[in-house]
């Protein structure tokens, strides 16, 4: 080949280079952008598959073509994602009762959740604090705005009230009131966060955040979900004093802590003042009757054990409610074992168990993004808690914490500072 001809390829060869370079830096910003719409529409489940699900499928091959990088130090995810896809799909042709395209269709879902962890804790591996920035901006965005459309639902002040209320108790635009409620804790925690440790504008921006996500929450009258805030804020606001304040901040923390608690005592004390809301807030508070008993929610629990240990292969998707009592377990432990089978149950514990380990490691290494991990850790240890008293295995935030968790952990292994500027990592 002659020189000029040796040239001209080498230019082709560039420009063809150049160009996959322009598509795929424009593929990344088309993925930002992709990424932040899934996260949003995570505030809307009304019905199986979600717009969550739908949107996430123009987000994996956008994020394929984008070049977006797979770590090492994520594999653990992946391998739970792999072990437990064979025993969920076993499980589907144990059914007796249950179509098995219902069956199917819930197993399918639990998988895609699964990915969608192993998908975000990956995305946030890489440019870290920009990222993890727009996906808490786009959560929040739709925890706040749920939030309001709930609690002004359940005060009866918009139209069509009734679609956004169940049971006499806000749900916003999910299915259960239940579910309505934990949603709202993870943008509650970093906003209380930016609260302790920020000033001025910001720290007020912050206060007003937490004050409506607050008022969604106990809308709910989910008392898992008052658990939840309650012990998660608590616990956000130890691990900022203990790792993150220096001598002066603690003073501010103690302060800014009193005056956050009584500004949310006269918030409480105004709601309760309203005697729907005090009466309903007083039977909330109350033992409940279908706690107790062989058929109450404790009962169910060991039946739902005894039937995990009577089938080791899983008994399937909804099965449970067309035995022997009509109501759920409400033990997502104890749901994992009897709906999936020993293998599917024991690689969901694996899930929850290496996220902790992941999350509370993390916090013992110093790293900007220490900031980051702290409202995730304690969101997700009392959604671990919670979850013995209640179904989560469909909960789309959820995997989504667990991944983040994931993902800000491979960052802190990867990345060599041990500090910067605060304004720069409190999301």
């Amino acid at each position: 080949m002659s020189s000029i001809g040796a040239d001209n390829a080498d230019l082709r060869a560039q420009s063809r280079g150049f160009a996959l370079a322009v598509l795929r830096s424009k593929a990344g910003r088309l993925l930002d952008i992709l990424v932040g719409f899934w996260i949003f529409s995570g505030g809307f489940v009304l019905f199986e598959p979600s717009p969550y699900e739908l949107t996430f499928l123009a987000v994996l091959p956008v994020a394929i073509f984008a070049g977006m990088g797979l770590y090492r130090s994520t594999f653990g995810l992946f391998a739970i994602l792999v072990g437990f896809t064979p025993f969920a799909l076993i499980a589907v042709f144990q059914v007796r009762f249950t179509p098995l395209d219902e069956a199917l269709i819930f197993t399918i879902v639990t998988i895609f959740l699964l990915l969608t962890s192993y998908f975000i804790a990956n995305y946030l591996a890489e440019d870290t604090t920009r990222r993890t920035r727009l996906v808490m901006t786009a959560y929040t965005a739709a925890a706040v705005l749920v939030a309001l459309v709930g609690a002004l639902a359940y005060l009866g002040v918009i139209p069509g009230a009734d679609l956004f209320v169940l049971y006499g108790r806000a749900k916003g635009t999910f299915k259960d009131p239940n579910v309505f409620g934990p949603f709202l804790v993870l943008p509650a925690m970093f906003a209380l966060q930016r609260v302790l440790l920020l000033k001025g504008r910001a720290a007020l921006i912050a206060g007003a955040i937490y004050t409506v996500l607050f008022v969604g929450v106990f809308a709910s009258f989910s008392r898992a979900a008052w658990g939840h805030f309650a012990l998660s804020s608590l616990m956000v606001l130890v691990l900022v004093f203990w790792l993150e304040g220096a001598a002066r901040d603690k003073v501010r923390i103690m302060i800014m802590s009193l005056v956050g608690l009584v500004m949310l005592g006269v918030a409480l004390g105004g709601l309760l003042s309203i005697p729907a809301v005090s009466s309903l807030f007083e039977q909330r508070a109350a033992g409940q009757a279908y706690d107790q008993g062989e058929t109450g929610r404790f009962g169910r629990q060991g039946y739902a054990f005894d039937l995990a240990l009577e089938h080791p292969w899983g008994i399937g998707p909804k099965e449970f409610r067309n035995l022997k009592i009509a109501e759920d377990p409400h033990n997502v432990y104890a749901a994992v074992l009897h709906v999936y089978g020993w293998g599917g149950g024991f690689f969901y514990y694996m899930l929850v168990i290496l996220t902790l380990w992941r999350g509370f490691s993390a916090l013992a290494r110093p790293s900007p993004y220490r900031l980051i991990m702290i409202p995730l850790i304690s969101t997700f240890t009392m959604l671990a808690g919670e979850s013995a008293i209640i179904d989560s295995d469909h909960w789309r935030h959820y995997f989504l914490i667990a991944g983040m968790i994931w993902g800000i952990s491979t960052a802190i292994r990867n990345s060599p500072r041990t500090k910067a500027p605060r304004e720069q990592m409190v999301i």
